[in-house]
């Protein structure tokens, strides 16, 4: 992690709870016509997607119905119901947007996602053997996770869970990994199981059995139109949610590094371990602006929309205390985070040859510029091995 001192710490909190407070006293009509008018958008393309279905007997209607629904159900997830989940909107007072009865469309139940995601994963951003969203469980993605042969396949695993991944996000409450270690018990998960069952049958019939009985002559065509939105859905959130996490210059930390942390190395945790990508509008909208993952791991309850504005603010903060603001195009971005789910597939010695950008404490950035020489490399490493050694 990149060290700052206590004084350090407790004025970037200062600046930091200043961009806060400056915002949330801003809060007003122009944030409440924004939420309003992203759910006529979602109404309106879910509407246009549902209705256009029938007609995929002709190809074209059906690429459209399929591509309109998709981007309903990405709006609804990433725009409304992840912000909204995360009280962004709760001072509205409107029942429709309140975080403690919100439920989304999607396989995960809300009380799930806010105790894995609001909680577990705000409150432990990428600290190892904490936060499960690093990795969700199936990604070897730094060296505290000791490389196992089955490692080997986690590229088959990635592809898996960006396809499927509001199953994996479903039932990553069920804690598999613990439940093969025999710290959970199946038992002690029977509430959820009932809760994901109801959940995820609700989803599946709506899907698969409601719309297409409405049309039932063309069924198959529109159970194989909410298959290709679903899925559109599934790899553009997967996409969104590994930029933000798992890219080469994002940080990870041990649990020893965060104990008894300050709100200023809390700060400074959200900061190092997040991931921005940069794009035009629509790809931030797309995305629940979580292109700007740092600014909402700082301020997860400021409405989204507002963190392309303090971004510059946020920026300036990085400067002034020598921090690395990381973001790039969303491509690249993306490129880096295959590139760890690929280095960290590899044995450590064979990764540390292919891949020698990457050290041996946490996947973090040793050298950005390849074309060093190996003497350079080696120094560098030499050097890190002698710091953690001190």
């Amino acid at each position: 992690m990149q060290k700052l001192d206590e004084d350090q710490l407790e004025n970037l909190a200062a600046d930091l709870d200043a961009i806060r407070n400056e915002q949330m006293a801003d809060l007003g009509q122009r944030d409440a016509d924004h939420i309003r008018g992203i759910i006529r958008l979602h109404r309106t393309l879910e509407f246009g997607g549902r209705a256009m279905m029938p007609l995929g007997i002709i190809p074209p209607f059906l690429l459209a119905g399929m591509t309109s629904l998709g981007l309903a159900k990405i709006l609804e997830n990433m725009e409304i119901g992840h912000n909204v989940m995360h009280g962004q909107y709760d001072w509205m007072n409107d029942p429709e947007l309140n975080s403690q009865t919100y439920e989304w469309d999607t396989i995960c139940t809300a009380d799930s996602w806010k105790r894995t995601h609001n909680y577990e994963h705000h409150t432990y951003t990428n600290i190892i053997g904490k936060d499960r969203d690093y990795g969700y469980a199936v990604l070897r993605l730094e060296d505290e996770t000791p490389w196992q042969p089955k490692h080997l396949l986690q590229m088959i695993n990635f592809i898996n869970l960006s396809v499927f991944f509001q199953w994996g996000v479903g039932v990553h409450e069920l804690e598999f990994e613990n439940l093969r270690s025999g710290d959970v018990t199946l038992r002690e998960k029977a509430e959820f199981l009932r809760d994901f069952a109801r959940k995820g049958g609700r989803q599946v019939f709506k899907d698969y059995v409601f719309f297409p009985v409405l049309t039932l002559p063309v069924a198959p065509v529109v159970i194989a139109g909410n298959v290709g939105a679903n899925l559109i859905r599934n790899l553009w959130a997967s996409s969104v949610i590994f930029c933000g996490h798992f890219t080469e210059d994002a940080e990870s930390f041990t649990e020893e590094e965060c104990e008894n942390e300050s709100r200023g190395h809390w700060y400074l945790r959200q900061l190092t371990g997040s991931s921005n990508f940069t794009g035009p509008g629509w790809v931030y909208t797309l995305s629940g602006h979580l292109s700007h993952q740092i600014e909402h791991h700082v301020f997860p309850d400021i409405p989204a929309y507002r963190y392309p504005e303090i971004s510059p603010q946020v920026q300036a903060v990085c400067e002034k205390y020598g921090l690395h603001y990381n973001s790039a195009s969303l491509p690249r971005q993306y490129a880096t985070v295959v590139k760890r789910v690929a280095a960290f597939s590899l044995p450590d010695r064979m990764r540390e040859r292919l891949f020698p950008e990457f050290n041996e404490d946490g996947g973090q950035v040793v050298n950005q510029d390849n074309t060093r020489s190996l003497v350079s490399r080696l120094r560098n490493r030499v050097s890190n091995r002698l710091s953690a050694a001190a």
